[in-house]
């Protein structure tokens, strides 16, 4: 099954008619049946954060949660951490994972690896690694150096990613650069983030670099393009994540995506009043 799904729930004002507020949970599950988390980038909610979600949305939503910058091997210069303390930040994850486990509303755990991460020895063993530290939930691994895309390691990596149960994520983001990667897509992948082309915002290191990097919106074409290749790749489950909402684009191309793949998503929430004509 394909399904559709946007970074966030709180950000896409085009699902609530434009009302300049923060679009509620339960609202967003009344249109699209998965979500990915990524404030556990930055910290782990206590476990009533999790349950108050789970509350909010009808009982087949899924949850794609990112993995805390710590557990990815982030840079972290002003604040340094402990091995002891990185431990417990992955014992604290685990935790919480096993509330959304519990009732089958985990998605994956979307590791995203910095453009710092590149295909060494080391780096391979800490992948090897992440298995154990994180049991037996499913991974799905993003990198951002072109390094694991060279000829002598793409090859090597559907294999090792089997025998781990990981998954690599298919991308799409402005190529050619030190920290992009590029867009593999074959019948093992699970989850595709689309990033967008702003190869300008994708560069920037101003204040509003988060912003920028994802202000981009697809066009028809591009889209149309896209829903071929998915068609053709025959996933029979995948997961497309749109994160090109630096400008508020991301709902209106994640609905156009889903009405060129002529896709129907049941078990949806109940839609609020303000929702009812808008879809």
């Amino acid at each position: 099954m394909i399904t559709i799904g946007l970074t966030t729930w709180s950000d896409h004002p085009n699902l609530i008619n434009d009302e300049q507020r923060a679009v509620q949970l339960s609202e967003y599950s009344a249109v699209f049946p998965v979500a990915e988390v990524d404030t556990t980038f930055y910290g782990i909610p206590k476990p009533a954060t999790f349950l108050m979600w789970l509350k909010q949305v009808p009982s087949a939503f899924q949850f794609i949660v990112k993995a805390n910058r710590e557990m990815t091997m982030h840079p972290n210069v002003d604040q340094p951490i402990t091995e002891p303390a990185r431990l417990q930040i992955f014992t604290d994850f685990r935790e919480r994972m096993q509330l959304l486990t519990t009732t089958n509303q985990l998605k994956t755990v979307l590791f995203q690896f910095p453009p710092t991460f590149n295909a060494t020895h080391e780096n391979i063993q800490y992948l090897m690694s992440l298995r154990s530290l994180m049991a037996d939930l499913p991974i799905s691994i993003e990198f951002r150096n072109m390094t694991w895309f060279d000829e002598a390691v793409l090859p090597t990596l559907p294999d090792f990613f089997q025998e781990l149960n990981y998954d690599l994520v298919a991308v799409d983001e402005p190529q050619g650069l030190t920290n992009s990667a590029a867009f593999v897509l074959n019948q093992q992948t699970k989850i595709i983030r689309l990033h967008g082309q702003n190869k300008r915002g994708w560069q920037d290191s101003g204040s509003q670099w988060r912003k920028e990097r994802t202000n981009y919106r697809y066009t028809t074409a591009e889209l149309t393009n896209l829903a071929t290749k998915i068609k053709a790749n025959g996933t029979a489950d995948s997961c497309i994540i749109f994160n090109n909402n630096g400008g508020h684009d991301a709902a209106d191309n994640a609905l156009e995506l889903q009405r060129l793949l002529q896709l129907q998503f049941p078990n949806l929430g109940p839609k609020p009043p303000q929702q009812l004509g808008l879809f």
